[in-house]
């Protein structure tokens, strides 16, 4: 009887054991595949594989001897994306402030603070991460109990709240080439305050992104061409190329101040534009007739 019931549960191992065996290899190989990622045969959504812009290098800039620098103006400017020309900025497939944003938590790019905009304080990615997100606290009331709570939430930035970019730039003439030149500096994004009735109260710049640092990742994030979806066009061909939209707010000055300190309205207008004028009508008055 021993011997029966020996051979019995002997005979049960065998039939369950290659079972077991073949569960267990069935839950290691799909632990293993999710771990692998995204399947390489899936669907590609084109035509081909674009690689060109992934590729590309960035030019370096050519070298400026200071003894060649005739003249030169600091420049500020405002980018507003509500504005037709500059809809690329807040392309749903992948904003501008998207890529910043990324870009500066993951620590591709410094970041600095606004204390001032000469790139003093720079900034640590957790702290760039801080200026995506907000936490606040809600009342909320528990459904069954009808008793009070209070929670802490997290909000994330929303890229739609920001609308506009302030650029840094420099205007200088070159008397080596006899040309008047453009270096853009820093790039940051405005984010719009409101209270908690949710009106507008101000506009806060969240950080200042060093632009020549930034040129190399520029150059690989695509930007959506609203002419041809063929062309390869990257942000650093958007800046490069002046193909934005934009108006003066300050020049540099001896009272260190902004157009708005001291015109208003229409008048704040026409003195932008004035001032854009000037510093294209500067190289041609250089010369004679």
């Amino acid at each position: 009887m021993l011997r029966i019931s020996f051979l019995l549960i002997l005979g049960m191992l065998l039939v369950t054991a290659p079972t077991t065996m073949y569960a267990q290899i069935i839950s290691e190989t799909s632990e293993s595949e999710s771990e692998e990622g995204p399947d390489e045969d899936a669907p590609l959504d084109d035509i081909v594989e674009r690689t060109i812009s992934h590729e590309r290098r960035v030019m370096p800039y050519e070298p400026i001897r200071e003894a060649d620098i005739f003249w030169e103006k600091r420049v500020w400017r405002v980018i507003d994306v509500r504005e037709k020309m500059n809809k690329p900025f807040s392309y749903p497939g992948n904003p501008f402030i998207n890529i910043i944003m990324t870009a500066a938590m993951d620590g591709d790019i410094r970041v600095f603070g606004t204390e001032d905009d000469k790139f003093t304080a720079k900034l640590d990615p957790m702290e760039a991460a801080a200026m995506g997100s907000a936490v606040d606290t809600i009342t909320t009331f528990d459904p069954e109990t009808y008793e009070e709570e209070i929670k802490v939430v997290r909000n994330d930035l929303n890229p739609e709240d920001i609308k506009r970019f302030r650029i840094k730039e420099i205007w200088f003439f070159d008397e080596e080439s006899s040309t008047m030149k453009v270096r853009i500096l820093g790039i940051a994004p405005l984010r719009e305050v409101y209270d908690d009735n949710g009106n507008f109260r101000y506009e806060q710049p969240m950080f200042w992104v060093y632009y020549p640092e930034a040129r190399e990742l520029f150059a690989k994030e695509r930007a959506f061409n609203p002419y041809n979806d063929a062309s390869p066009m990257t942000w650093e061909d958007i800046f490069e190329m002046r193909f934005f939209s934009s108006y003066i707010y300050k020049v540099s000055n001896e009272y260190d101040r902004r157009i708005e300190d001291y015109l208003t309205g229409v008048e704040l207008l026409l003195e932008a534009d004035k001032l854009k004028n000037e510093i294209f009508n500067f190289e041609h008055d250089l010369w004679e007739y």
